[in-house]
């Protein structure tokens, strides 16, 4: 197994910095707009994302949830082993909001199609935006594609990337994956 570091360190604290600016240019002061973090893994960044948004924009109100797509999922009843739900955790309205949902790493496009499912569930959002932290190009299985990327990968089906946060992982660093036979 081969590991190749894709971003850690400085690098990934400006790539956080970087996308939220740019959710800033189109947000303003996210009066209208709230971030959803997509189970497991996409919380960790929709977290770190609204704690750089409070220190950037002070005294503002940044809505941020988390949402489960355990039961939403197209491979639901396909697993042998079975799946243990997380917890959704969305305590305001998102009729009528800009939602920004969020999840680590985008590859076929088979989480967002079920985190939009779930979502639904909360009422009719008047537009719904992805951010992912890494957009696996070339891989997808449903046309998804992320409106803020922190990093775009060229990876093969047998390759993973994974995203390890400092909050679960002790560290913040991703990497490439590779199940090479030596």
């Amino acid at each position: 197994m081969q590991n190749l570091t894709l971003l850690d360190g400085k690098k990934f604290q400006i790539t956080l910095q970087r996308l939220c600016r740019q959710l800033i240019e189109n947000h303003d002061d996210f009066s209208g707009s709230v971030i959803i973090g997509i189970q497991p893994r996409g919380i960790y960044l929709a977290k770190r994302i609204a704690e750089e948004l409070r220190k950037i924009l002070p005294g503002k109100t940044i809505l941020q949830g988390d949402l489960d797509i355990t039961f939403y999922r197209d491979d639901f009843r396909r697993r042998e082993s079975q799946l243990m739900p997380n917890q959704t955790k969305i305590d305001f309205i998102i009729e009528g909001k800009k939602v920004i949902m969020m999840d680590d790493v985008l590859w076929t496009g088979r989480t967002i199609r079920a985190a939009m499912d779930a979502l639904q569930a909360f009422g009719r959002p008047d537009k719904v935006e992805l951010l992912a932290f890494v957009d696996r190009r070339y891989s997808r299985h449903i046309p998804v594609s992320a409106d803020y990327v922190g990093i775009e990968v060229d990876s093969i089906a047998s390759q993973r990337v994974v995203v390890s946060w400092v909050e679960t992982d002790g560290e913040d660093k991703i990497i490439l994956v590779s199940d090479a036979k030596e």
